[in-house]
Parts: C-alpha cells; sequence; structure tokens
C-alpha cells in the first residue's frame, strides 16, 4: 500500500504543516483501530485516509476521507485535506474540482493551472465568550478578545496585542488542554503593514495529540471571518508563525471559506503492515 507525506500549505519540503496521506481501494475504510495505529506510527498532526466512492451515492462527492491525529480522529482538517487533493492530481486520478464526504459535510477542493488548490470549507460559527480561568496563565499572554470557534474546530480563539507576543508563546499544554476540546488558537494584527500577510496565528492542540500544529487549515475558517470584519476585506492572507511556517490565502463566500495553498510530496513509500 502507498503512503506519502505532503507538506501543505507551503512551495517548498520542509515547511508548511506535513501530512499522511494514504489512499484506500473502493471497499471502503479499515477498522478503526487500524487507521489510529497507522497514524500514531507517522506521529503527524494529521494523516488523511481516502477512499473512492461509486458514482451517483447521492451525496456528489468522488471520495470519502477522514482524518486522525496520533491520538484520536478529528471532524475537520485543512491541512490534510489539501495533501489528499494533491496526491490525487499529482497521480492523475483527479482533475479540476474532487469533492471528499467528511463528517464535516462535503468539502470540495479545486486545483488551479499553477498547482494551488483552493479548499471550500464551512466558516466557523464565532461566539464571544468570557476568558476562561487559567487561560492567560497557560498561554503566557492576557488576552484581548476570546471567541468559541464552534463544533467542527472545537477551540479557543484567542487574539493577542500583536504580532511579537503571538510569536514569543511558550504555553503550557497541560494547563491548556482542559480549556477547549482541542486547543487554542492565538492570533493577531502583522507588526508590519508591508509583511506581505494580513494577520499571524499560531495554533496549540493538547486536546488531540498536538501540542503546536505548524499550519491549521481548519483554523482559518475562524481566523477569516474574525479578520475579514475586522479589516472589512473578504479576500485575506494569513501567515502560521509556527518554526515551519506557512502561507493560507482566505476568502469568505457567505457561510463558506475558501483556503487557498500549494503542497509538495516529500516522501512516496510503501506500508507494510497492511490491514
Amino acid at each position: 500500500m502507498r503512503i506519502r507525506i505532503v507538506d501543505a500549505f507551503t512551495d517548498r519540503p520542509f515547511s508548511g504543516n506535513p501530512a499522511g496521506v494514504l489512499l484506500l481501494g473502493a471497499d471502503g475504510f479499515p477498522a478503526d483501530g487500524w487507521l489510529q495505529q497507522v497514524a500514531a506510527e507517522l506521529n503527524l498532526s494529521e494523516t488523511a485516509f481516502a477512499h473512492p466512492l461509486p458514482p451517483g451515492d447521492g451525496e456528489d462527492a468522488h471520495w470519502a476521507l477522514r482524518w486522525f491525529t496520533p491520538t484520536t480522529e478529528v471532524r475537520l482538517c485543512g491541512h490534510a485535506t489539501l495533501a489528499t487533493a494533491h496526491v490525487l492530481r499529482t497521480t492523475g486520478q483527479t482533475r479540476g474540482t474532487v469533492r471528499f464526504r467528511t463528517k464535516a459535510g462535503v468539502l470540495a477542493a479545486t486545483t488551479a493551472g499553477d498547482g494551488a488548490i483552493a479548499l471550500d470549507f464551512p466558516t466557523a460559527p464565532l461566539t464571544p465568550e468570557q476568558a476562561p480561568p487559567g487561560l492567560a496563565a497557560a498561554l503566557g499572554a492576557e488576552p484581548l478578545t476570546v471567541l468559541d470557534t464552534g463544533p467542527d474546530c472545537g477551540d479557543l480563539l484567542v487574539e493577542l496585542a500583536d504580532e511579537a507576543t503571538v510569536r514569543a508563546l511558550t504555553p503550557d499544554a497541560g494547563a491548556l488542554a482542559g480549556l477547549s476540546r482541542r486547543g487554542v488558537i492565538a492570533t493577531a494584527a502583522p507588526a508590519d503593514p508591508g509583511a506581505g500577510y494580513d494577520f499571524v496565528s499560531r495554533c496549540f492542540f493538547p486536546g488531540v495529540g498536538v501540542h503546536e500544529d505548524p499550519v491549521t487549515g481548519s483554523a482559518h475558517t475562524a481566523l477569516a471571518p474574525f479578520w475579514s470584519a475586522r479589516l472589512g476585506r473578504a479576500a485575506l492572507t494569513g501567515f502560521q508563525a509556527s518554526a515551519r511556517g506557512g502561507l493560507v490565502g482566505t476568502r469568505l463566500r457567505g457561510d463558506r471559506v475558501e483556503l487557498t495553498g500549494t503542497a509538495v510530496t516529500v516522501i512516496d513509500g510503501e506500508l507494510h503492515a497492511v490491514p
């Protein structure tokens, strides 16, 4: 069975966010325990598993798609969806737009001629919240704004004072783990108006076994409406300021958001421990 590692939201290897990608046969998904073991073995933020759907299955989707962290399955993942669309395109299995059936509904990925991939995702519903007790101490910074991001993400979106504060964070993962279902998205406006991006973020997800996620597509379903409302523009660029770093283009379209990025296959190998 072929297994690939793809760096997503980047145009060069060893940056962006690496995702495992396994394309399965038409028989469907193997047992959940095996899927989780593979994800734990790869030990990446997420590993994507996809299998083709029969024509006319009633949902206008071409592939079924699931994502696992090293410890659990998640409802929504951007970078591993982008990575899967990249593998399908580069192996000649899809052209143009591919639609995935997922636990978060049907998600589309459209590849442009230059290789950029646009993901059509639901916009996260944002609900203002009081900062939970211990949040500032766990992050190591005082929040300006705190919002809940809804059921698909399960994060707290936390606005901080400035880009320097976001970049300097060294949070207590254990303390963060009890504050939300998945974790915390920390964000701020850029220090330099000419930086080439409109906002910065970092994402900490101890609730699903990921201390810091390098570049998080799903987080941008919340970051896009938050910053578009602040800045008065539908189209923005976010920079996730992790050690690897990556850019995510965002465009609001009603209750949907388009997330755009590129990807690079770094490893293409053989998985011998087949189900």
